[in-house]
């Protein structure tokens, strides 16, 4: 492995110090036992990856926090331990030695998040939780094993159900239909990883009653379903009287699951409409830019939490919420870039069918991105939510703020504009942004101030 060596400029080792321990970074002395950083170390690749340094104290440190190593040679029983001695190894760790200018070596280990569950030497394991890390055991393991894709909850045996129903089910026989096959069901099944072994009988697993039971919901212990809303509001905390309608609970097989979804959003979607200002206008999404995003929540989803789907249409945005954080070594910078699959047997089953639903793996947000550009639409936005990974397709035109504001005044005779309204037409939430790409259109003596003497949050705004 290469060990890079570099001088650690002043502004570098200010920044450093007034920089407070979070989820991502953390600092140490130069005395810690390896055995002891080994749980940070493990901790940060467990979580969300994260940087430490060695050789600086943290703010509890009264006296002078800058305590480097006087040679790199010292700080090789650290290396080892980590590098050597957890279990499984951590992947692509980049490591450096930071040489201040009063100085000796500050070790810098950069940790990716990894798509593994790693254990110290020991045994232990540990994950990062705000500023600290916390030791995790059983259940809590297991959990975190099927977020990250390493023990894909799609395998576990749902003793519910008797492998009969699968073998007589309406879904299986359609999927034999259209994908030919010279195996009996029960073999074809277990060729396909869609059974375990239990007690010397075999017993269909979460995947297989995800695909070919006629209905899942009611035989997989956690909430597997996909609900849709439509409201009445751009506000991200609405309220029952937002909603238009009672929510639509969608159940079924997936690929049912997911055709009857994209009917149902349709439809709240057809007619659906929205003022800028005193104008209404069409709510309009591509329909192959849905398509894609629902498929990606349903077949990447995390089935080991009890959660259903959830699909949101404000009045100027939709949101699709999967249950389950980013798995593997997947973040929201990596996502148009790298691919991994936390259900392989889901994707690969549902791909195997002729004209599927899903493509190969990582196409789908290109074409989301494509298709709501040919729109006119801004490019998806991502968020994790607590347990959730969403999806936020914007109301929000490509063009500037100014532009939008300047065809709104130019569409009508005497219009007026102002901050909020600005915001409706253009998508853009943030008062600031808006407020100053207004200032920019009076600088530019294109528009201006209808009553100047009005307060400055009551402007209203016409074509100059």
């Amino acid at each position: 492995m290469m060990i890079d060596d570099r001088k650690l400029t002043q502004q570098e080792l200010s920044k450093l110090l007034a920089t407070e321990e979070d989820h991502f970074f953390d600092l140490k002395g130069k005395q810690i036992l390896p055995s002891k950083l080994q749980e940070s170390f493990v901790a940060f690749a467990n979580a969300d990856g994260g940087d430490l340094f060695i050789g600086i104290e943290d703010k509890k440190c009264k006296g002078n926090r800058l305590q480097p190593f006087s040679q790199k040679e010292e700080a090789n029983n650290i290396l080892t331990v980590l590098l050597e001695q957890t279990t499984p190894s951590v992947e692509n760790v980049d490591i450096e030695f930071l040489q201040p200018s009063t100085g000796g070596h500050i070790l810098h280990i950069s940790i990716p998040k990894s798509p593994k569950v790693h254990y110290t030497g020991t045994g232990e394991c540990f994950i990062r939780l705000n500023g600290g890390k916390v030791k995790i055991k059983g259940e809590r393991i297991t959990s975190l094993a099927y977020s990250k894709g390493s023990a894909p909850y799609e395998r576990v045996g749902v003793d519910s159900v008797n492998l009969q129903e699968i073998i007589e089910s309406r879904v299986l026989a359609s999927y034999i239909e259209r994908t030919p096959t010279a195996l009996g069901m029960e073999k074809f099944l277990r060729k396909q990883r869609l059974l375990i072994e239990k007690e010397k009988k075999h017993v269909p697993n979460v995947g297989c009653v995800l695909l070919f039971d006629e209905e899942p919901q009611a035989s997989i212990e956690t909430r597997c379903a996909i609900k849709v809303y439509r409201l009445r509001t751009s506000d991200a905390e609405y309220k029952r009287e937002h909603l238009a309608e009672m929510p639509a609970t969608i159940n079924g097989p997936i690929e049912e699951l997911i055709l009857k979804t994209i009917l149902k959003v349709s439809e709240l979607l057809d007619g659906s409409s929205y003022y800028e200002g005193k104008k209404l206008v069409s709510l309009r999404y591509p329909a192959e830019a849905i398509k894609e995003v629902l498929v990606n929540a349903v077949i990447h989803r995390d089935y080991s939490l009890n959660d259903d789907i959830h699909i949101r249409i404000f009045d100027n945005r939709l949101e699709i919420s999967s249950p389950g954080v980013l798995p593997g070594y997947m973040t929201i910078e990596n996502l148009y870039d790298e691919r991994f699959s936390r259900n392989p047997n889901l994707v690969r089953m549902l791909h195997n069918l002729p004209d599927p639903l899903n493509h190969d793996i990582g196409e789908g947000l290109d074409t989301v991105r494509n298709e709501l550009a040919k729109a006119g639409l801004v490019a998806p936005f991502f968020e994790q939510r607590g347990n959730a990974f969403v999806v936020i397709m914007r109301h929000q035109r490509i063009a500037s703020i100014e532009d939008v504001v300047l065809q709104y005044l130019n569409s009508a005779p005497n219009s007026i504009v102002t901050n909020k309204l600005a915001r409706q037409l253009s998508g853009e939430d943030d008062i600031n942004k808006v407020k100053k790409a207004l200032q920019k259109l009076r600088a530019e003596e294109k528009i201006e101030v209808v009553d100047p003497n009005a307060s400055a949050f009551n402007f209203q705004y016409r074509k100059r």
